[in-house]
């Protein structure tokens, strides 16, 4: 099997070039713009979360504190929202998909505040603000990001949907999040690789289970939820599982060429820790010829939806095409 070893680039001069609009696909000429529904979606979205987690006053007070903190402290909510917009390809009303979105939501960031921990990623800043250990501390900083995974399931459960769907989307979701081939699993992997030789096939595996899952969970579960035909469930689970590897490519892109301050982390990371990242493995050109490769391929899964999923693609090109 070939190996690569990741090369030592280094954080000096920033790319932050501008870029070609993707050919032939149909993406937006102008792609630091969000869709006009984004923020209509995104309200719905930050309302409902707003309702689901315990008030600050709720005792005990200081992990409720700590939990909206980091809920509330950024964030464009795209995985509440492609649960939205994959609902909404089968249903016209859609708020039922806020309660497994907000799930997600809250899985995803537990999973932020769990990286950002000194034993992880040592991260100081996350979406311009600190991160919940340096507001809070170590130890409610962790028990904040517990109590969000728990409260997930809490929500999953309370969907105003039948009781299969319910369990559907559980058992699609703890996968998505778990050790094989889910989120938790490719933290490992990440890990485990950094500062060593790793294979096209280790870094695929990587990407597509630290980010990819989750995001394939979101757009599956907006499907289940609507009850969604088995054929296009497994057609919505391939085009979440390619979008969501196509955007953490983005991201390795985007910790190469842009700033902490238009990132709203820590820029350079990747690289001062020796990830395994796209960039590393493949330089910077190549690496943005694989994200378009895999965008298209997506996008290719919604061609049978037509206008019903003209949110959903126009979503997937922002993934790529962001600059953030």
């Amino acid at each position: 099997m070939a190996r690569w070893r990741l090369s030592r680039l280094r954080p000096k001069a920033r790319v932050n070039r501008e870029r070609e609009p993707m050919a032939q696909t149909g993406f937006s000429p102008n792609p630091m713009k969000l869709p006009p529904f984004f923020e209509e979606d995104r309200l719905a979205v930050d309302a409902q979360l707003e309702k689901l987690l315990p008030a600050e006053s709720m005792q005990p007070p200081s992990i409720h504190t700590a939990m909206r903190y980091s809920v509330f402290a950024g964030g464009k909510r795209i995985r509440p929202i492609l649960c939205l917009e994959s609902a909404r390809i089968f249903e016209a009303e859609v708020s039922p998909a806020l309660y497994p979105g907000c799930a997600i939501e809250f899985i995803h960031t537990y999973s932020l505040i769990h990286d950002d921990l000194p034993a992880l990623d040592n991260d100081d800043l996350r979406r311009g603000k600190p991160t919940s250990h340096k507001k809070f501390g170590e130890a409610t900083a962790i028990l904040a990001g517990d109590a969000l995974l728990t409260l997930a399931f809490e929500m999953i459960a309370a969907a105003p949907v039948a009781a299969e769907r319910r369990v559907a989307m559980v058992t699609e979701i703890a996968s998505a999040a778990g050790t094989v081939r889910g989120m938790v699993g490719g933290q490992v992997a990440d890990l485990e690789a950094e500062g060593k030789p790793v294979s096209p096939e280790m870094l695929e595996y990587i990407h597509r289970s630290k980010t990819a899952a989750l995001i394939r969970a979101s757009i599956t579960s907006g499907a289940l939820c609507a009850a969604a035909p088995v054929d296009d469930v497994a057609r919505l689970r391939r085009f979440g599982e390619t979008i969501g590897w196509a955007f953490q490519v983005t991201d390795d892109i985007l910790d190469v060429e842009e700033s902490s301050a238009v990132l709203g982390k820590t820029a350079g990371k990747d690289i001062a820790q020796q990830k395994a990242t796209y960039p590393a493995v493949y330089g910077l050109e190549r690496s943005h010829q694989i994200a378009k490769e895999l965008a298209d391929r997506a996008i290719a899964e919604l061609d049978t939806y037509g206008e019903r999923a003209v949110r959903l693609r126009a979503i997937a090109e922002f993934l790529v095409l962001r600059r953030a």
